[in-house]
């Protein structure tokens, strides 16, 4: 069996953060790792995606020309991937000639099979700059939620897609003029058309991910539709027909021929430049993408389909092959091999909340390997991988999973078993005969171990780290149990036993868990005096031979709170520093993690006006309120001395939380919370616009 593995190719105008690892490249990696150690012939292709508006605007900005901007960030992007030890056969890139080539014969070959056809539109045309606006290079209010900088084809305000023409006040994002409507002539590719041929083909993806399949089912009931596959942009391949040629190709369309032209490169690179032809055009291969859910659509639904339309193998076959034929999988009639599977992921969220480039909400893993082992992204990762639903970094859990995992569970077995060994056996480990209890040990690690095979095989990584930290937890439960430090003042041959049982289920480990942190069990596995992993089957045995431990050191090193409070420091600081600008140019905090509608209905938010006010003695910053709600009265304490001398919000209405929990503050019984807006460092309390009767309730 052949294995083609892919990973979405990363976008080159903009740094690798943690949300890309978990959706689209660690899982795959893993993969790929355990097909290895099972001897699979395999190949992991990706590369940067370097075409489309974005880059064109930031070479604009910056004066360079668009191929600077990607030079840039294909270097910066391999190098986080390096950081993390994400090995590709080939990392490629799609401004690359040979990719312009193959990427232009696939639109011929659409073109020619009567797939692709013009139709006139209407686009945004700037006169001063003598150019069709694609979508991004427009702005201007939201026709949906007036709101302002509203982009060309999505408001970021209220999330709504919509017409680039329809957009209110529309300027020319590179000389700040207004443009003008005119007639511009595009090329379509006609979905429609392969909806038949869709329909027998996800029919037998039975085995794939339910959001995936679902998302596909749910697609083709809908009806496909056209979909433009030219731009008006310069930046880009150039569309290969005469009447087109001051046209593009679309990013979308030419970004996933990019895994074709990444295996012609990796099979020129090992001098055999016909061999990328064994993957992709065998249809035996399981060509498999690894991808983020937002990509389901081009990977399920639009890639099969620009296969689908380069064309059939014709094929001899007498009647009874044409009728078993049928029974065959449909990728057998095309000339190229049709994705496998498509294991999509959910997203990764951070502290709460959505990974945000554009306010820095993010954790750049550049920066996160100059503080930490990327051994400890890759298992936190894994640990916590958004496989059917979306999961959350958490800088604290991050610390657990580290220290208590790693750290005092497996960390913990490899160093009481190799200090016991060093101790009493000079380090020396060899084959005992096992009694009942050491047998049944061994048997429940095998065991685990079938269970972790399978779980690779299902993509099921999350649930791996689990099984594996079982493992470690099994060794410790039997060291404990087992009292070596006592049996070997009674019998020493007991005591070598609990050696030889622990070091067998270290061996495994370091099977199992390579996949995932690979360089640490290659550390360990040399503290065994072990070589290199021979075959995945070597979990399956006990040690059969006699080592001598080498040279043994901490596997893994404790994070300690400050660390992790620095971290988290340096977050919501970046993140304050980045943020988008308001109308004043001043940044705005973070958006606080979600709350639900029964959450925000236990708050009793209501209107209170202030009766006395007095500073809190020896404070330089609380003042001591008496409200009146209407029907009551009563004290809290609140920090706003620096923003208001106590006479001036006497008479004041103000708004409280009224429910808080009462608290006591310099002896004072505090019984609610006074509510103000923060703006670097001032206050300002909230109060209605108009006169409202004290406790009238806010909702």
């Amino acid at each position: 069996m052949k294995y083609l593995i892919t990973s979405a190719l990363p976008y080159a105008n903009g740094k690798l953060h943690i949300g890309h690892v978990a959706g689209a490249y660690l899982p795959a990696d893993i993969f790929v790792r355990f097909l290895r150690l099972n001897h699979e012939d395999v190949i992991y292709i990706c590369g940067t995606d370097e075409h489309g508006t974005p880059i064109s605007i930031q070479a604009d900005a910056e004066g360079v020309e668009p191929k600077v901007i990607v030079d840039r960030y294909h270097a910066l992007i391999k190098e986080a991937f390096d950081g993390i030890n994400i090995e590709f056969d080939n990392f490629s890139g799609t401004s690359r000639p040979p990719h312009y080539k193959i990427s232009q014969e696939f639109f011929l070959n659409l073109y020619n099979n009567k797939n692709i056809h013009p139709k006139d539109t209407r686009q945004f045309y700037c006169e001063h700059d003598q150019r069709f606006l694609a979508d991004r290079y427009v702005e201007g209010i939201c026709p949906n939620c007036e709101a302002a900088n509203a982009r060309g084809d999505q408001c970021d305000a209220c999330g709504q897609i919509y017409d680039t023409t329809t957009l209110k006040e529309p300027k020319c994002k590179i000389c700040g003029n207004t443009p003008v409507i005119k007639d511009t002539r595009h090329w379509f590719i006609h979905l429609d058309g392969f909806t038949q041929r869709m329909k027998d083909w996800i029919s037998q993806k039975d085995y794939w991910k339910e959001n995936v399949r679902n998302f596909m089912l749910n697609l083709l009931e809908q009806g496909l539709v056209e979909r433009s596959i030219t731009r008006d942009i310069k930046w880009g391949i150039p569309v290969p027909l005469e009447e087109a040629k001051d046209k593009v190709l679309y990013v979308w369309f030419d970004a996933p021929i990019g895994y074709i032209s990444s295996t012609i490169e990796w099979a020129e690179k090992i001098g055999q430049p016909e061999r990328w032809k064994d993957y992709w055009l065998d249809p035996e291969t399981r060509l498999i993408h690894f991808i983020g859910k937002d990509n389901i659509i081009f990977h399920a639904l639009i890639w099969p389909a620009v296969l689908m339309g380069q064309g059939v193998v014709e094929q001899d076959s007498s009647p009874a092959e044409q009728n078993d034929s049928q029974h065959r999988s449909a990728a057998q009639q095309y000339k190229y091999v049709l994705p496998y599977d498509i294991p999509a992921n959910e997203f990764m969220n951070l502290e709460g909340q959505k990974i945000s480039t554009s306010r820095n909400w993010a954790i750049w893993v550049d920066e996160f390997v100059k503080d930490f082992d990327g051994d400890y992204l890759r298992y936190y990762l894994a640990n916590n991988a958004p496989e059917s639903k979306d999961s959350d970094f958490s800088w604290k859990d991050f610390q657990n999973k580290i220290n208590n995992e790693l750290n005092n569970t497996l960390g913990n077995l490899a160093h009481r078993v190799f200090a016991f060994s060093r101790k009493q056996f000079n380090g020396k480990i060899k084959p005992v005969e096992l009694s009942d209890g050491g047998k049944a040990v061994l048997a429940d690690g095998i065991e685990l171990c079938r269970q972790i095979r399978q779980g690779y095989i299902d993509y099921q990584v999350r649930r791996n780290t689990k099984l594996i930290m079982d493992l470690a937890r099994l060794g410790n439960k039997y060291f404990d149990e087992s009292k070596p430090w006592q049996t070997i003042k009674e019998n020493q041959l007991i005591a070598e036993e609990t050696v030889f049982v622990c070091t067998s289920l270290l061996r495994m480990i370091t099977v199992v868990l390579y996949p995932i942190i690979p360089k640490s069990m290659l550390k360990l596995r040399t503290m065994l005096g072990l070589g290199e992993i021979e075959h995945w089957n070597e979990c399956f045995n006990a040690l059969e031979e006699p080592i001598t431990l080498s040279d043994t050191e901490q596997l893994f090193t404790k994070i300690e709170d400050e660390v992790i409070e620095q971290q988290l420091a340096k977050l919501y600081k970046s993140s304050q520093e980045h943020s988008s600008s308001t109308e004043t140019g001043k940044s705005t905090e973070p958006i606080k993690p979600e709350i639900t509608y029964e959450d925000f209905a236990k708050m009793d938010i209501r209107i209170a006006t202030v009766l006395e006010a007095e500073i809190v003695p020896n404070t330089e910053k609380l003042l001591k309120l008496k409200i009146s709600l209407g029907d009551s009265e009563r004290e809290l304490i609140a920090g706003i001395a620096q923003s208001y001398e106590p006479q001036d919000i006497i008479g004041k209405e103000i708004v409280i939380l009224a429910n808080l929990q009462p608290r006591k503050i310099r002896g004072v019984m505090s019984e609610g919370m006074i509510l103000c807006a923060h703006n670097e460092g001032k206050l300002s309390i909230l109060n209605p616009h108009r006169e409202t009767p004290p406790g009238s309730v806010i909702s």
